[in-house]
């Protein structure tokens, strides 16, 4: 369906293709106090559509990033597998760049230090910018991260800049997807980059999301999806080059991108080979999404009854993740606590709160073992492996875990 009077976040084009409807919900990270559940809770429409003219696939509603960033539940520092790989890239990008005391490394959304506190270990100089301030005082007081409690943008770069602060690297780990202004926030990471820096960016891959029916990606703060071919629109209109580009297992699969000045490189093979294998694939064409919404309601269906066929049966079900993610899935799927009992979290800042929506209370994975519920949804399925490992006790007692994307299953 032609949405005529929709505009695309990147090329400015009128006329965007809805693929896809979950009704309206609230923001995903918007956990309850108990006194706020007997309040009405605002939601918002959540309606996915791709651009015909430049590829890029987004929401149509635009929610104020106040109402969402000043102050937020997620802490990178909880994940293992993300601190594991920002250590990582950390680790190789020094003596790659040749990184030392007279260098600057900049990440945008920078969280609570999780990334940056590896080069700062290195006595290489560091400055976050992360507009929640819950967030940003827990990167300065915790871990010594000098943080700009700010939103990025051309006009902060230009600040920095006439500071004397230019980047050899800019990080940008999961933010490009919740800025309203793509142009704004790649035209600061021009003006801050250093003519021989590079900008390293990591985005959840949209081609990952479509095959895998990775629907509960979908939230009010991701509002726009990637592909390889999309993002070089977006950088070329910046005088940028995608140089390189490394597909990550993270999040349920992403894309890490390396970002240069144009003229100071060319385009790699990787990044040819991607945007071949997107057009023969038609990533940049309306049919490859089309079907899309009719596979996310089969899932749904199956997963409904999949629980129901558990409950009738007598069987006890709490949730893993009160991840954005997992508030996406349960309230578009309708699964409260007539199915759910309680969900639990790795997440101290969580714990004690309610899920959206659906309000069903939060607590610390002890109660896994305390309550030994026979199965658990794994709400934060992208990070399987690692959950499952810190849950073994609970699997060795008899628990099992129903993970629910791409298709249901019991582990």
């Amino acid at each position: 369906m032609t949405v005529p009077h929709a505009v695309c976040r990147s090329c400015g084009c009128f006329g965007l293709e809805q693929i896809l409807s979950l009704g309206k919900l609230p923001l995903a990270n918007a956990l309850l106090r108990g006194e706020q559940l007997s309040l009405p809770e605002p939601t918002f429409p959540l309606e996915l559509a791709f651009c015909p003219v430049c590829s890029l696939v987004q929401i149509l509603e635009t929610v104020p990033p106040e109402a969402m960033f000043h102050s937020y539940p997620y802490f990178s520092s909880f994940s293992d597998t993300a601190v594991r790989s920002a250590q990582a890239i950390a680790e190789r990008l020094i003596p790659a760049r040749q990184l030392n005391g007279s260098r600057l490394v900049v990440e945008i959304a920078s969280n609570d230090g999780y990334l940056l506190q590896f080069y700062k270990r290195a006595g290489i100089p560091v400055l976050g910018i992360e507009p929640a301030a819950n967030i940003a005082q827990v990167a300065e007081t915790e871990r010594g991260i000098p943080t700009l409690c700010k939103f990025f943008g051309a006009d902060l770069a230009r600040s920095l800049v006439e500071e004397g602060r230019r980047a050899d690297v800019i990080h940008a780990n999961n933010v490009l997807a919740h800025v309203p202004d793509l142009n704004g926030m790649m035209e600061g990471v021009r003006v801050l980059l250093k003519e021989d820096g590079v900008a390293v960016i990591e985005v959840p891959y949209v081609k990952q999301m479509i095959e895998a029916c990775e629907f509960d990606t979908i939230y009010h703060e991701h509002l726009c999806y990637f592909s390889v071919t999309a993002l070089d629109h977006l950088f070329e209109r910046h005088r940028l080059i995608l140089q390189d580009v490394e597909r990550l297992s993270i999040h349920g699969g992403s894309l890490r991108l390396f970002v240069v000045p144009r003229g100071s490189r060319e385009q790699n093979s990787a990044v040819q080979a991607i945007k071949e294998e997107e057009r023969a694939r038609g990533v940049d064409q309306l049919f490859f999404y089309q079907g899309f919404g009719q596979r996310v309601e089969n899932l749904k269906t199956r997963l409904r009854e999949q629980l129901r066929d558990l409950r009738n049966s007598g069987k006890r079900l709490a949730a893993y993740g009160a991840a954005a993610k997992g508030s996406t899935l349960l309230n578009y799927c309708d699964i409260g606590r007539e199915t759910v009992e309680f969900v639990v979290d790795r997440s101290t800042y969580k714990q004690g709160l309610h899920m959206p929506g659906v309000h069903l209370p939060i607590y610390s994975p002890a109660k896994l073992l305390e309550e030994m519920p026979d199965d658990v949804l794994l709400l934060s399925w992208n990070f399987a492996d690692e959950i499952m490992e810190q849950q073994a006790e609970y699997r060795r007692r008899g628990g099992k875990f129903i993970i629910p994307v791409p298709e249901c299953r019991i582990v």
